[in-house]
């Protein structure tokens, strides 16, 4: 027999995505039950953001610390690895999930274990470890918060490899001898970075022409730069063909006709929407397909289906999920509080209109690469008339001060109908602390004659934007 229980909202998925959806709703109000397989937390809490950070973070104040005079003779060695991968350890909180699934339980979410599927209209059947069924009914909404998984490639003996993927580099118990990274994105350079400065051999095999493709052109070549600088072998215009593993060692076969050889081998190659075991075939949608939404995310044909987070593919940043989870949190509630008209107008309180917009992102290599808004390409492919204003941080006071040599650059794109920022790209050393004001100048629409206003302190890295605006205004 199948036991059956009612609630307001059904979240599959107890993510940071999942967890913020299931918040916004029970603060409105609601009653909400949250369905996991795994772990509460999500894959930022335990093979992701989490646990890839606080491998980074000693790589680059080291990095940062060899810049400084009166300092770099103290720090010339090598990372103490085991107290880096026991720092990570600790903050992941060692794979268990027991302060998340009290936190769930002090704000009076219920938390059923087990994977969950939709079985029809507003209908959620979960399938506990124990191999018992459920079915949970929403009366409202239920919200698809199930993420992302790695997508691998089609390659001959992959599976006998048993490849790393952004799980298993995050969370690897040893450091190995050679690492390959295949992949030029976010994961492939941020492991590539952390894993070299523990001690691996890395190569990292692209397949374009640079690293970081969807930011400006120089950020990727300043990271690449500084890998190759750190001991890294960085190879573009390259792809691998097949795999195999014998005694140990990785043999890839690459495109150029040659062969690499690895202790392991990582692929950073992209991700897929964890949507195809979820039922979406009950309710006349493609199981495995990323599903699409409006800008309160409701799934699009759909009167109380939502996809919030990754699973959309609007922007596969956990904090934009986040972000995502508070507008469809409170556009749930409105619509069950029989509100006639939400307020779904561009910057509104139920329109996810920054993930179109005012995206931030950085990404935690050495130098640091962090953005927000448009890159260049997408104004002007967008059909804006814009200027791009460019600026050497090099040159900026609290630069030197911060680091002997600093290296960096800095790139904003001005609307040049409006006289506002698009996007803006730093990259540099601590530049990730930079853009959360470049996010709030394009989402806040800021005219350029009032930034002239914002008066960055002195001598700080932000004085960059000083430097801009001259350089713009002439």
């Amino acid at each position: 027999m199948t036991d059956s229980k009612t609630y307001d909202v059904v979240v599959l998925g107890a993510g940071p995505v999942g967890e913020n959806v299931a918040d916004r709703a029970r603060a409105g109000g609601l009653s909400v039950a949250i369905v996991e397989s795994e772990l509460v937390g999500g894959e930022c809490s335990y093979w992701a953001c989490m646990p890839s950070k606080a491998l980074l973070r000693p790589v680059i104040a080291r990095a940062d610390a060899r810049k400084v005079p009166g300092l770099r003779q103290s720090v010339q060695g090598g990372l103490d690895a085991a107290a880096v991968l026991a720092h990570r350890d600790d903050y992941t909180s060692h794979w268990k999930d027991d302060g998340q699934v009290g936190w769930l339980k002090s704000i009076g979410i219920d938390l059923y274990r087990g994977h969950g599927r939709i079985a029809g209209t507003r209908q959620v059947s979960v399938t506990g470890p124990d191999g018992t069924e459920q079915t949970l009914a929403a009366r409202h909404a239920v919200a698809v918060c199930t993420g992302t998984r790695a997508a691998l490639p089609d390659l001959p003996g992959l599976v006998d490899v048993k490849p790393w993927t952004s799980r298993e580099a995050t969370s690897a118990d040893h450091v190995p001898g050679r690492l390959a990274v295949v992949g030029g994105g976010v994961v492939a350079v941020e492991m590539a970075t952390a894993w070299q400065a523990l001690g691996s051999q890395v190569t990292l095999l692209v397949r374009g022409d640079g690293l970081l493709p969807r930011m400006e052109p120089f950020a990727g070549e300043l990271v690449a730069k500084a890998l190759a600088e750190a001991g890294a072998d960085v190879r573009t215009g390259v792809s691998v063909t097949a795999v195999s593993r014998e005694n140990g060692t990785v043999t890839a076969t690459l495109t150029d006709g040659g062969t690499l050889e690895a202790d392991e081998i990582l692929f950073a190659t992209g991700r897929a929407p964890r949507t195809d075991d979820l039922g979406l075939e009950t309710i006349g949608l493609d199981p495995g397909s990323w599903l699409s939404v409006d800008d309160s995310l409701r799934v699009e044909g759909s009167s109380w289906l939502y996809a919030v987070g990754d699973a959309n593919h609007r922007a596969l940043l956990t904090h934009q999920g986040k972000y995502q989870a508070r507008i469809a949190g409170a556009a749930i509630t409105a619509r069950a509080q029989g509100v006639p008209l939400l307020e779904t107008d561009p910057w509104g309180a139920h329109s996810a209109t920054a993930d179109h917009d005012a995206v931030p992102q950085v990404v935690f290599t050495d130098p640091e690469a962090a953005s927000a808004g448009l890159t260049l390409a997408e104004a002007e492919s967008a059909g804006r008339r814009v200027r791009a204003v460019d600026y050497d941080m090099a040159n900026v006071a609290g630069s030197g001060l911060y680091a002997d040599g600093y290296e960096g650059r800095a790139r904003m794109i001005v609307d040049l109908d409006r006289e506002v920022l698009l996007g803006v790209t730093f990259v540099g050393p601590a530049v990730g602390e930079l853009i959360h004001s470049a996010t709030v100048a394009i989402a806040g629409e800021v005219p350029i004659d009032r930034l002239w206003h914002a008066v960055p302190a002195y001598p700080t890295i932000s004085e960059v934007w000083l430097r801009l605006l001259e350089t713009y205004r002439g």
